[in-house]
């Protein structure tokens, strides 16, 4: 009974991300691209997994630095492909100012 606790638990992780995500890139991330001229335009929804993925990693460090005796944590931050997700979803949310913004 004990794994099916940690899976609810991993899942309502992954739901809160995934809303607040949401409406962090409709109000900030979609004010912040119009605000250096980009348009917020096209696949909003990459947008939005990359910005959940950044909370969900931010989270991830935060927890697993207080709690290091956890295993489910360490495992989290040891995994690979966490760390290339992460990589991913810095690229699809900083990508539009390298590409979109010209101050002349």
């Amino acid at each position: 009974m004990e794994w099916w606790q940690k899976d609810i638990i991993r899942f309502f992780e992954a739901l809160f991300f995934l809303i607040i995500g949401f409406f962090l890139s409709g109000m900030i991330l979609k004010n912040t691209y119009e605000h250096f001229g980009i348009e917020y335009i096209g696949n909003i929804w990459v947008n939005w997994f990359g910005l959940s993925y950044l909370l969900f990693v931010l989270y991830s460090l935060a927890v697993g630095l207080i709690m290091k005796k956890n295993k489910y944590f360490r495992q989290r931050l040891t995994s690979i492909i966490f760390w290339l997700c992460f990589i991913v979803a810095i690229y699809i949310v900083f990508i539009p100012f390298d590409k979109g913004y010209n101050p002349f």
